[in-house]
């Protein structure tokens, strides 16, 4: 990737420039600086302390990170919805882990399905993860670049999701915040629970539809805390079908929670254009609606 440096950028540093108008984090410039090829100017081997002029020429090398050595390649059915050179958006199954899991050992991940679809030089950059039995809209970065500026996004605004779920119940009211901090539950690898003393999480909603003994939520995260929506929405008395760590377990109704990451909205970390993708709520989830 080379960078023609303007006129009005004359005078800054490389360091600036990098992280200014590249968005990459210190963590990654520290290790370009390590290597050869890392980062030049007109050629020649820079410290990120060095000045820039105007019509210098500001190369970075993003090598191709290494495969995980947990990570092997595995052939699987793949629903991508959008692809270019930086970022891939899938719509991910259930129940399929994302990563490797010393609670799962052996079952096929999404990492394992990515790294037989991209090929030699695969890298994992997951932006937003899913829980194994979340389904839904899920982005993935193919540089370390553009993972920096999608996690900026994510955690600093521009990067937004919508879920849909289908809970026991209906919260009431019809649509609300839910601002629950949530911590770990004691003696519990995996669960959390809302916590006064745990982080700060927000959780927005509005009930879409009602069907017998459930009802359709539609849940905008505005914090990423792990199981977020599973904890907020049994705090209202309204966990989701299938939850078996929040609810009840049901394997007759649905095999796992109801959960389903159905939009998903980012801008793009190379052109800068919105993307905004949207995967229809799957079978399983439907069909308790219908009951």
């Amino acid at each position: 990737m080379e960078l023609l440096v303007k006129p009005e950028q004359a005078g800054r540093t490389v360091k600036s420039l990098l992280k200014g108008e590249l968005g990459l984090s210190t963590a990654r410039i520290a290790r370009l600086k390590r290597t050869e090829t890392g980062l030049t100017v007109n050629g020649v081997r820079v410290f990120t302390s060095a000045v820039l002029r105007a019509g210098d020429r500001l190369a970075v090398d993003l090598p191709a990170a290494e495969r995980p050595t947990a990570v092997r390649p595995a052939a699987m059915d793949l629903d991508v919805r959008w692809e270019d050179e930086h970022l891939l958006i899938l719509n991910k199954s259930a129940p399929l882990a994302v990563i490797p899991s010393s609670l799962s050992p052996g079952e096929p991940t999404l990492a394992e399905g990515l790294a037989h679809y991209l090929g030699p030089g695969f890298s994992f950059h997951p932006v937003n993860r899913l829980d194994r039995g979340t389904t839904g809209l899920m982005a993935v970065a193919k540089n370390g670049w553009a993972h920096d500026r999608l996690r900026r996004q994510l955690h600093g605004g521009g990067f937004t999701r919508q879920y849909l779920a289908v809970c026991a119940d209906a919260p009431q009211p019809a649509a609300g915040s839910v601002e629950l901090p949530i911590g770990r539950s004691p003696g519990s690898a995996i669960r959390r629970q809302a916590d006064p003393q745990g982080r700060p999480a927000r959780t927005d909603y509005r009930v879409l539809a009602a069907s017998g003994p459930f009802s359709l939520v539609e849940l905008t995260p505005r914090t990423g805390r792990t199981h977020q929506i599973r904890v907020h929405m049994a705090a209202l008395g309204c966990p989701l079908a299938g939850d078996w760590l929040y609810g009840t377990e049901d394997r007759a109704l649905i095999p796992r929670p109801a959960l389903h990451a159905a939009r998903l909205t980012l801008v793009h970390p190379a052109t800068g254009h919105t993307l905004s993708l949207a995967a229809p709520l799957p079978a399983d989830m439907k069909k308790l609606l219908e009951r």
